[in-house]
């Protein structure tokens, strides 16, 4: 008997019947309860309702319709406004700037701060009346450029994607500076003895070079974005009104007010398209690895 053979397949017995008790079965359970009227007020009578829940969710011109809308824009923006900029600035700093390491560091520490310590903070800068912001703004007699940064429906998505991206970027830029340090220099060489610039050297070296990178910030950042809470949650409470409520929040708000299945319905629609799209995405980056 081949011991080898047998004992690594028996030590994976206790993780996996932990990971199936603690994740995998209530992950079930609450794909189980959404076809279901669980709520606060039938706890011992829940009865089979079919797709009653998820036709709700999606019955034009509702509201959690608008938060799954919602959350799918602001996956699709977040990612836009991390990923190229953290793109250069990981160039920059590859390059060898004079106290790059100090730069990296004050890049990268927003995002290991708790994000509630980071939301209290932005909330106060960003107050109209007493915020720091604004106040700047009245000292450099620019009070023109005065915005309600929390309130106002034209500029309440700008600053919370403003406030994700100088959290998220420095992480963004930690992993392209991993995959940049991967690039023989040599590619480099050539290409300048061949007359490249700077853009024919990023699109034709850089960009290639890096699409396991590009795939890993793009799979972190569409899960992030998709199963979004904080950043909405602290700066906004999904207000104005319910301009920036997202899936997650108002997933909590149904489960807070009781109705436990609509909640269960929402969490499976955002499941299954999180699932979805990050395959497609890493089917996507795959290909492009294997032709190049």
């Amino acid at each position: 008997m081949n011991k080898q053979k047998i004992y690594p397949q028996w030590f994976l017995l206790l993780p996996l019947a932990l990971y199936a008790l603690f994740f995998l079965l209530p992950g079930l359970a609450g794909i189980l309860y959404s076809f279901t009227d669980w709520n606060a007020r039938n706890v011992s009578q829940i009865q089979f309702i079919g797709l009653a829940n998820y036709l709700e969710i999606f019955q034009s011109r509702t509201a959690y319709a608008q938060g799954i809308f919602n959350t799918l824009r602001f996956t699709i923006i977040s990612n836009f406004v991390k990923l190229i900029p953290a793109l250069f600035l990981a160039i920059l700093l590859q390059k060898g700037l004079q106290g790059q390491n100090f730069y990296r560091t004050i890049l990268y520490l927003p995002s290991i701060l708790p994000f509630l310590i980071i939301g209290l903070t932005f909330t106060s800068i960003l107050n109209y009346n007493t915020g720091l912001l604004n106040k700047l703004l009245e000292f450099l007699h620019l009070d023109f450029l005065k915005q309600k940064w929390l309130s106002d429906l034209d500029v309440v998505w700008k600053s919370i994607f403003g406030v994700d991206a100088w959290r998220g970027i420095g992480y963004v830029m930690t992993i392209f500076l991993a995959g940049l340090n991967t690039i023989p220099h040599s590619y480099y060489e050539a290409a300048d003895i061949d007359g490249a610039n700077f853009f024919q050297k990023l699109i034709y070296i850089t960009l290639p070079m890096l699409s396991g990178a590009i795939t890993i910030n793009l799979v972190f950042g569409i899960t992030y974005g998709l199963k979004v809470f904080d950043v909405v949650y602290i700066l906004t409470n999904g207000g104005p009104g319910h301009a920036t409520e997202v899936a997650t929040t108002y997933a909590y708000t149904l489960y807070a007010n009781g109705r436990y299945s609509l909640s269960s319905a929402l969490n499976s629609i955002l499941f299954a398209i999180t699932m979805l799209v990050g395959v497609l995405v890493v089917r996507m980056m795959s290909r492009q690895e294997v032709a190049q």
